[in-house]
C-alpha cells in the first residue's frame, strides 16, 4: 500500500525531494567526516542511527496498525532483509569506515559521484534499461573522475598512505545504495515502505548482534567512552535526519523521476560537499581531487542531455 500520491500526480514534491537529498548528503559528509575525529567508532555510529531510526518506526508502525493500515504487508522478510541489507547495513557500515581513512573531498567523488555508474549498470542489469550514447558519455566522464581521486590514492600507498583503504570502501557504499536504488524501483516499492523497511530490518538485525559483540568484547567500541552529546547528536544526525528523511526523499525521487536521473542530479552533491568541507574542515583540495570534481559534475550536466532509452515491453513485464 502506497502512503504517498502517485509521482505523476505531484512532480513538484519529487523535485523538492531532490532537493533535500542534495543538501541532506552534502551536510552527511561534512558531518561524517567531523565525527571520525571525535569519540565514536564507525560502527557505533551506525548502531545509533539504526536504533533511533528503528524505535521511530516501530512506534510509526504501531500506530498505524490501529488504524488498519499495514505499509509493510506488500513486503516479503527476504525483500525487507535486501533493502536493509544495501542500503542500512552495507552502504552505512563502509561510508562511515571510509571516512577514518579518506578525506571528505573523496567521499564526494567516490560515493555520490560515482552512483550514476553503478545505477546505470543494476538499471541495465536488473531493469534491462538501455543507455543512449550521451548518457555513457557522461558516465565515462564520472569514470575518470573516479580513477583521478582513486588513482593518485593507488599510487601513494607505495609511500605507506592509507587513503586508498577509503576509496575502497566509499566504492563499496556507492555500490551498496545503487542496488537498493534499483530494487526499490523493480519492485515497486514507495518512499515510506521502503524507508521503514530499512529500519525495521536494520533494528532486528545489527543492532542486537552488535550490541552483545561490543559486550562481549567480540570488537571494539567507543560508545562507553562517548560523552552524551555526541551520542545524542550522532542519533538525532544520523538516525532522523539522514536516515528517515533523507530515505524518503531519496526514494521518492526515484519513483518520480527513475533511479538513474535521480542519482545523476545528486551528482551535484561532490562540489557542495568538497567545497563545505574545505571551508568548515579546513580540508585542502588537491589538484587530483579537483579533476575529480570537474570530470563527475561535468558528467552530470552530460548524461542529463542524454535520456535513457525506454525499456522494450519484455523488460518492463521483468521489472513488475
Amino acid at each position: 500500500m502506497s502512503l504517498l500520491p502517485p509521482p505523476a500526480r505531484a512532480p513538484w514534491i519529487g523535485a523538492a525531494c531532490a532537493v533535500a537529498v542534495l543538501l541532506i548528503w552534502s551536510s552527511f559528509i561534512v558531518i561524517a567526516r567531523f565525527s571520525a575525529q571525535r569519540t565514536l567508532l564507525p560502527l557505533d555510529i551506525a548502531f545509533l542511527r539504526f536504533v533511533f531510526s528503528g524505535l521511530v518506526v516501530l512506534a510509526v508502525l504501531g500506530v498505524q496498525a490501529r488504524r488498519g493500515v499495514r505499509p509493510l504487508s506488500g513486503l516479503s522478510w527476504g525483500r525487507i532483509a535486501a533493502l536493509a541489507g544495501t542500503a542500512g547495513v552495507g552502504y552505512c557500515t563502509l561510508a562511515y569506515s571510509g571516512f577514518f581513512f579518506a578525506p571528505a573531498a573523496h567521499a564526494a567523488v567516490l560515493m555520490p559521484g560515482s552512483l550514476p555508474l553503478w545505477t546505470a549498470l543494476a538499471a541495465l542489469w536488473l531493469l534491462h534499461e538501455r543507455l543512449t550514447p550521451q548518457r555513457l558519455a557522461g558516465l565515462a566522464l564520472i569514470v575518470a573522475g573516479d580513477l583521478l581521486v582513486g588513482g593518485a590514492s593507488l599510487w601513494r600507498a607505495f609511500d605507506g598512505d592509507g587513503t586508498w583503504k577509503g576509496d575502497l570502501l566509499f566504492l563499496g557504499a556507492a555500490v551498496s545504495w545503487s542496488l537498493y536504488t534499483v530494487l526499490c524501483r523493480r519492485w515497486q516499492v514507495d518512499a515510506v515502505p521502503a524507508t521503514m523497511a530499512i529500519a525495521v530490518g536494520c533494528l532486528a538485525s545489527f543492532v542486537p548482534l552488535y550490541a552483545v559483540g561490543a559486550a562481549l568484547r567480540w570488537w571494539p567500541s567507543a560508545l562507553g567512552d562517548a560523552p552524551a552529546t555526541e551520542i545524542a547528536l550522532q542519533a538525532l544526525y544520523q538516525g532522523g535526519l539522514a536516515m528517515l528523511v533523507a530515505g524518503v526523499a531519496f526514494t521518492y525521487a526515484v519513483r518520480t523521476f527513475g533511479p538513474v536521473r535521480t542519482t545523476m542530479v545528486t551528482a551535484l552533491v561532490p562540489g557542495i560537499a568538497a567545497l563545505s568541507a574545505l571551508a568548515l574542515l579546513g580540508e585542502p583540495l588537491g589538484a587530483h581531487a579537483l579533476a575529480g570534481l570537474a570530470c563527475v559534475t561535468l558528467g552530470l550536466f552530460v548524461g542529463l542531455r542524454g535520456a535513457a532509452a525506454p525499456a522494450t515491453p519484455r523488460a518492463l513485464a521483468a521489472t513488475r
